[in-house]
Order: structure tokens, then C-alpha cells, then sequence
């Protein structure tokens, strides 16, 4: 099994209770699962989640370069980083621009299909071979989604006339999520703070060249003038991103890999009860039974991890 990567800042404390790692998990969860309220607060203020992923993230970096310089050197020992690089940050733009502009609830369940998307990537790229187990749990969460996407009384065959535009980076989102995982897996020999150093930096590449060309395009807006609105509440999830950046390493180096897992299936709540209450999602009843079977399917995959 992959050891976790080191954190990136030093935790000089003694061996903490084993409820410290499950509280540092809760709490990256929390992070992400109301992420989507700032995005569209810096939004709403006139910059686009594409650039708004570009300005967090050159803070992110400049950050972790200035406390760790030897990264560098560190990255340019490993090329293969590239590819991880590019997944990850494929993975946060999609996430971060369909959970600004699409029903939460919706763009979360469905980019939780990631599991489904590691087992045929894990076939396809590492040679493995699902299990029955995996295959039940394929079959689920894309039954899942079927609930999701196909409306009340259409048929299958019909998934394409509801899917939106948010619908489709949320599985683009998951499958580049998934890709992310795989790939750090065939990159468990590179140095754990190098791979995190060049995640956030696709982050910043890929974002960067997103909202370059979706500006060219017409798809997204060019970048804003200044503002302290979107610029006050960047600089706060920057802030907070490296925190849950943090306390997920601090947790998932004390827990088991599986237990690590569920935990952050926490994220999924924390993003449905604040969208709710805040009026960003509508709750129905096929999307509550679709979203059932992606969970459940996300549980049964970290369970046997565990």
C-alpha cells in the first residue's frame, strides 16, 4: 500500500488521539463541501471560477516554493510529473466551474462517480483486473447515475437531452479525478511533497489555459479589474485550501487507507445540506435514490480498502 505523503508542514506535537487524524479528515471535507459557496460568491463579483482557480492557486504555489525551494529541483528529477499534473488540474477545473454554475447536489453526485472510473482505469492503465466485487459496485454507481441525469419517463437513450453543461464537467471532473489517483499510484516512488507540488501546479497551468482559450472563445469572461470582493475571498479559500491540503496528509498518514476514505465521504453531506439550505439545489426524488447508489458504491469500494 502507498504510504501517505509527508505534510508539508512540520506538526511538532506528540502522537495525537485517534480522533485528531478523523477530525483533520472532517475538516478538509468541510473545506471542500462548501467550496462551491465562495466560487460563486467570486463569481457573482465578476471572476470566473476558471480564473478565480488561476489566482488561488499561484498563491497556493508561491507559498509552497517559498517554505520548500528544493521542490524544484525536485520536479525537474521527475518528468513523468507532467501527466499528473495535468490530470489533477483537469480534475479542479471541471470540479470548481461545474459547482459554481450547476445544481451542487447534482455536480457532486456525479463527480463522486470516480471509483466507478478507477476500476476500468486501474484494468486499462495498472493491468488490473476487477473483481466480481468491483464490477457490482460498476454497475451500481452507473445505475446511480442513470437516476441522476435520465429525467422522470425518459428513457435511457435519452441521457444526452438532460445532461448540462455542468453535468458534463462534473464527469469529466470525476474521470480526471480518478485518473489523478491512478497515476499517483504508478508515481508512488516520486517524492510525496513533488507530487503535491506539481498537483497544484497543473491547477494553475490548466486553469490558466482553460480561461485563456474559453476567453477566446466567448465562453468565458475576460479577467476583471480589481475587486476586494473576489479578491478578499480568494485569498481566504487559498488560505483554506492549504489548510485542508494539510489536514488531509496529517490524516491520511494516521489512518488506514479505507477509513480515510469514508470519512471524506463526509464531503458529499457537507455540500448537500449547505446548497439546500442555501437555495443552490433542489433535492428530488430521483436524485436523492440515484445518489444513494453512488455513495453506496463509493462506501463498498473504501470498505474493501480498508
Amino acid at each position: 500500500m502507498e504510504s501517505a505523503p509527508q505534510p508539508f508542514f512540520a506538526f511538532n506535537m506528540p502522537l495525537p488521539s485517534s480522533l485528531l487524524p478523523v477530525l483533520a479528515l472532517l475538516l478538509n471535507a468541510l473545506i471542500w463541501g462548501l467550496a462551491w459557496w465562495p466560487f460563486r460568491l467570486m463569481h457573482g463579483a465578476g471572476l470566473h471560477p476558471l480564473w478565480a482557480t488561476a489566482v488561488m492557486y499561484s498563491g497556493v504555489l508561491a507559498t509552497l516554493l517559498a517554505l520548500r525551494p528544493g521542490l524544484i529541483a525536485q520536479l525537474r528529477a521527475h518528468p513523468q510529473l507532467w501527466l499528473l499534473a495535468v490530470c489533477s488540474g483537469l480534475n479542479n477545473v471541471a470540479f470548481n466551474w461545474a459547482v459554481t454554475v450547476g445544481d451542487v447536489v447534482r455536480v457532486i453526485l456525479l463527480f463522486y462517480l470516480m471509483p466507478a472510473w478507477a476500476v476500468l482505469l486501474a484494468w486499462r492503465i495498472l493491468g488490473e483486473r476487477p473483481t466480481p466485487m468491483a464490477l457490482a459496485r460498476l454497475l451500481l454507481a452507473f445505475g446511480g447515475v442513470l437516476l441522476v441525469l435520465v429525467p422522470a419517463g425518459a428513457s435511457p437513450g435519452q441521457l444526452l437531452h438532460g445532461l448540462s453543461m455542468a453535468d458534463g464537467l462534473a464527469l469529466l471532473g470525476g474521470f480526471m479525478f480518478a485518473m489523478t489517483n491512478v497515476t499517483l499510484r504508478r508515481l508512488s516512488a516520486v517524492p510525496g511533497q513533488a507530487r503535491m507540488c506539481a498537483m497544484f501546479g497543473g491547477c494553475l497551468l490548466m486553469a490558466l489555459a482553460a480561461a485563456s482559450l474559453g476567453s477566446r472563445v466567448g465562453v468565458v469572461e475576460p479577467f476583471p479589474a480589481f475587486n476586494a470582493t473576489w479578491a478578499v475571498t480568494a485569498a481566504v479559500l487559498a488560505a483554506l485550501l492549504l489548510l485542508g491540503n494539510w489536514a488531509l496528509q496529517f490524516g491520511a498518514a494516521r489512518l488506514a487507507a479505507g477509513t480515510t476514505a469514508v470519512v471524506l465521504l463526509s464531503e458529499v453531506v457537507f455540500a448537500s445540506v449547505s446548497s439546500v439550505l442555501l437555495s443552490a439545489a433542489q433535492l428530488q426524488p430521483r436524485t436523492l435514490l440515484g445518489g444513494g447508489l453512488i455513495v453506496t458504491a463509493s462506501l463498498l469500494a473504501a470498505l474493501q480498502r480498508r
